[in-house]
């Protein structure tokens, strides 16, 4: 894709034809008819209620189970396979609104579309009974007139002045959010770059790197030659996150910027988080180098994503006729993990919505059996033997992996994407992972290997680890759910021990048992001297002073 192309897509994406008939033919006030529909459910989502029944069901089937679409022109309510049906049936009825999230969808493009004005209605009925909330639970301490005084005012307040105002008590939570827990807009199938996003924003080397301003767009260089810099713009994200504003950020800068460094994935479709996530941080590599004038191997690259993600693998071959060991080292900036076949167990769970209420079998591997078979010695076809240097022929070799230095932060991807170059098919495993909250390496380090190998016979190990801790701490979780063609991205946050699920704009607290169901694709760990740390210092972390520079658009995805 040419660079003029990436430019049409410009901060804000455009909508699709079909959205831009109905706006041409409706104008906004097709959407102030929904405003009453719009109700703020307990859990902080801004949902349709139709208010002929109590629970919404499909028009054709009757279902209610899936997700349900209601039709903007006729106020049909319909599943997924109805709703395209119906957009295909009959003339004009192009565009619905999801009634669970209420985020509009076309069913001619069969996606999701993304339109600020309907984003605006959305947010301002929720605005408004957010304020309600606060009214009813301040008047009943015994300070209602002066209290009820200030926020009858505050109702009136524009959007503008409601971003103003301080944190608030979410009705959605306990107490206040943490600082720096704030949604992200979803700008077209950008799901898979926000759940990647929210899990580098609260790394806690990463954050304090832009939060301490060791990356100043106000005097950098590229900026000010070329006007685009990756790294300015994750910088305005760290600030926007960071400043206090608790209304879902637009992070459409960073798009557009992200899309010239990656031309090939500068579309609206739907990517790879962990692709996006290996992008992102080669794009930092390469523009933090340039603004060094560096040119220095990535085993040793001072740039902040090799600080804090780069580790390195060993690799050990070893000739199964005389026992002579090659060994070469690799880094790495996250590490790739099959899911274990045998450390898979069974287990049962109750189907609740089965007509027959039975129960289905569900695969189930752990993290440290992963970990186990990513550093288990395999036996090298034939099409791989070694050249032995001591045999001087090809012989057969079996080769095992081991990390020789540890990173400040640690990604583990999970492989649950599986491509066949015979069948030319693929299929996504939905396998759950067990995975703990505190993970210990030193049993995948290169001394434990090879101790292990030659039977605990030496007594040192001069290898390639550093005085970096092995123990580690969670701090974030991306997950995957739905089909491999079509699926959605959310990541969990662990934030001073407490779990928030950030679902695109919408942050809800959830508890451990959430996130342990959770089909996780991507486990991000931190030292867990690193994570106590930053826990310590996030209740009082001030807010960025630097107002962000580029306005977000107001409102849900």
């Amino acid at each position: 894709m040419d660079l003029c192309s990436v430019k049409a897509r410009c901060s804000v994406p455009k909508p699709c034809c079909h959205l831009a008939d109905y706006k041409l033919k409706y104008g906004p006030t097709g959407y102030d008819s929904l405003r009453d529909s719009f109700v703020t459910g307990p859990n902080g989502r801004t949902i349709v209620c139709a208010p002929d029944r109590k629970m919404p069901r499909c028009f054709c089937c009757d279902g209610y189970r899936e997700r349900l679409y209601l039709c903007l022109i006729c106020s049909s309510v319909s599943c997924l396979d109805h709703t395209l049906l119906h957009a295909r049936s009959d003339s004009g009825h192009d565009i619905a609104v999801d009634v669970k999230r209420s985020e509009l969808y076309c069913g001619i493009c069969r996606d999701q579309v993304y339109d600020p004005d309907f984003d605006a209605a959305v947010i301002s009925k929720n605005i408004k009974d957010l304020m309600i909330v606060h009214r009813n639970a301040f008047e009943s301490v015994g300070e209602r007139s002066s209290k009820r005084r200030r926020l009858s005012s505050a109702i009136d307040l524009d959007l503008k002045k409601w971003k103003e105002l301080p944190c608030m008590r979410d009705q959605r939570a306990k107490s206040c959010y943490p600082i720096g827990l704030r949604g992200l807009n979803n700008l077209g199938n950008t799901c898979f770059m926000n759940s990647v996003l929210q899990a580098l924003v609260h790394a806690p080397p990463l954050r304090n790197y832009f939060l301490s301003e060791r990356h100043n767009r106000g005097t950098c260089l590229k900026r000010s030659l070329e006007r685009f810099c990756l790294l300015c713009d994750i910088d305005i994200i760290f600030s926007a996150m960071f400043s206090g504003d608790r209304s879902p950020y637009s992070p459409a800068q960073f798009l557009y910027s992200w899309w010239q460094h990656s031309a090939n994935l500068a579309s609206y479709e739907q990517q790879d988080a962990h692709e996006f996530f290996i992008s992102l941080l080669d794009g930092i590599h390469e523009k933090e180098n340039k603004l060094r004038d560096m040119n220095k191997d990535a085993g040793d690259c001072p740039c902040i994503a090799h600080r804090v993600f780069s580790g390195l693998l060993r690799s050990d071959v070893t000739c199964l006729t005389c026992g002579f060991t090659s060994t070469t080292h690799d880094p790495f900036m996250d590490i790739s993990l099959h899911l274990d076949p045998s450390h898979c167990f069974s287990t049962e769970t109750t189907n609740k919505g089965s007509k027959l209420n039975g129960c289905t079998s569900i695969s189930t591997s752990t993290l440290v059996g992963c970990l186990d078979l990513f550093t288990k010695p395999e036996k090298l076809g034939s099409d791989q033997k070694l050249h032995c240097q001591n045999c001087q022929q090809r012989q057969d070799s079996s080769k095992q992996l081991s990390i020789g230095r540890l990173p400040l932060a640690l990604c583990l991807q999970v492989k649950r994407f599986e491509h066949s170059l015979i069948r030319k098919t693929s299929r996504k495993i939905d396998w759950h992972l067990q995975f703990p909250f505190s993970l210990d390496m030193s049993p995948y380090l290169s001394s434990s290997i090879i101790r292990k190998r030659l039977g605990n016979r030496i007594l040192s190990f001069e290898g390639d680890e550093s005085d970096v801790s092995a123990e580690y701490e969670i701090f974030a979780v991306v997950t995957h759910s739905g089909m491999l063609e079509s699926g959605h991205y959310v990541t969990y946050l662990r934030l001073r021990n407490q779990w928030y699920r950030c679902d695109d704009a919408w942050i809800t607290e959830v508890d451990e048992a959430t996130v342990r169901a959770s089909q996780c694709y991507m486990i991000f760990y931190v030292q867990k001297m690193l994570y106590h740390k930053a826990n310590d210092e996030i209740g009082c972390a001030p807010t960025s002073s630097r107002r962000d520079s580029h306005m977000s658009v107001v409102g849900c995805c």
